[in-house]
């Protein structure tokens, strides 16, 4: 039996936590024995961690910075309070930003004061990029290392100089989409040969089926339903998604937008929902385990990012027939076909009013996505076998 440690940041809401629990899930605990570490060890999906994962308790020197600057000093751990405030001036440094990504210039800080976890393991897999990567590069001892990127490199803004030599430490790269390797190897070109693409797992099953339980819509609201799923993070674009709202609102449609997902933009959003006297029209709801059988009510489902790795909500969406309007971040032309399965706009907020004014007005084209959409083949679950693969080539 393979020991395997999986490295990721937390089980908080967001893609990547979502399809490491699908994918262990589905893992044949008969031949892999798993530990998970978390950097912290909070999130809304532990309870759906499958029982024979062993959780590890964060590295300590994390744990303490935690709890912040308070208990740093009543434990007299004036080093680890030192590295805290370095870090932080230099996170708010201006030249930072157009340097390093915050996850770099935290491992910069951080990383002499985390120790090595103690035991051995046959594969060590990074499930995200950033801190897990470079605590799997460094910290970590294994005969055969993983680690998988869950975003599009170049739009992320690492700076490739620093991640060079983490990466060369590993056996393999996972992109968890066409475009994502392309990206990826277009700033490493050295490492094409040890890229591979694994797309993020997902269950049409397991989606059907929890699509018809749990929480939904508690209004009564009877007109165009809109629905987004993702981290409230510049990069998911809700600045053009409320921009387009009020546009849509400006032209008298009956619509309400709602947003499931929690994150940093919270309060500056709101307070934009609120300038523009969108309470109504556009609304918050806050995270949930099960998002389903939101999505399965939901007349249109909007996809307004930045970027993406894969777009597992878009897979999630299109399994449960819902018409989709996706901005034209590089791998929503993996999953849509445009015109035929949904509608890819142009990255901008008039576009995305356009795209989801056509959809509401056009009952012919929604019936056709509709039916274009139950013929799709959208389960992923054949990708556990690269994981496989990957993971027994040691």
């Amino acid at each position: 039996m393979k020991q395997v440690l999986f490295v990721i940041d937390s089980l908080q809401s967001g893609g990547a936590e979502k399809s490491l629990i699908s994918l262990l899930s589905l893992l044949d605990f008969s031949k892999f024995k798993v530990d998970l570490l978390l950097f912290s060890n909070k999130g809304l999906y532990l309870p759906l961690l499958p029982k024979e994962v062993r959780v590890l308790e964060s590295p300590a020197f994390l744990s303490r910075q935690s709890r912040g600057v308070k208990h740093l000093l009543l434990t007299r751990r004036f080093k680890e309070l030192f590295v805290r405030l370095g870090a932080s001036a230099a996170l708010r440094n201006p030249w930072r930003s157009r340097r390093l990504h915050r996850a770099q210039v935290t491992w910069r800080w951080f990383s002499m004061s985390i120790d090595p976890l103690p035991d051995h393991y046959d594969v060590a897999i990074a499930y995200s990029q950033g801190m897990p990567t470079y605590f799997v590069a460094e910290k970590v001892t294994a005969n055969r290392k993983l680690t998988w990127l869950n975003t599009d490199y170049r739009m992320a803004k690492y700076n490739k100089d620093f991640d060079r030599k983490y990466y060369n430490k590993f056996h393999r790269v996972v992109t968890v989409s066409d475009a994502g390797k392309e990206i990826f190897t277009r700033e490493f070109p050295e490492l094409i040969e040890s890229t591979d693409v694994v797309y993020d797992i997902v269950s049409p099953k397991l989606v059907q089926a929890m699509a018809q339980e749990g929480a939904s819509y508690a209004d009564d609201f009877d007109g165009c339903k809109i629905l987004t799923i993702g981290r409230l993070v510049p990069l998911k674009g809700y600045d053009m998604a409320i921009e387009a709202c009020r546009m849509l609102k400006e032209d008298g449609l009956k619509i309400r937008w709602y947003v499931i997902g929690e994150g940093e933009l919270r309060k500056d959003l709101e307070a934009r929902v609120k300038q523009y006297d969108l309470t109504e029209n556009f609304v918050f709801l806050g995270t949930f385990q099960n998002p389903y059988s939101f999505l399965n009510r939901a007349d249109i489902y909007v996809q307004p990012s930045r970027f993406e790795g894969f777009g597992l909500a878009i897979a999630e969406a299109r399994i449960l027939r819902r018409p989709i309007v996706s901005t034209n971040f590089p791998a929503a032309y993996g999953q849509i076909r445009d015109g035929e399965t949904g509608l890819i706009v142009n990255m901008n907020a008039r576009d995305l009013y356009l795209g989801i004014k056509k959809i509401i007005e056009n009952q012919e084209l929604r019936q056709r996505i509709s039916a274009n959409l139950k013929h799709d083949k959208v389960g992923t679950e054949g990708e556990l076998q690269k994981v496989y693969s990957l993971m027994e080539s040691c």
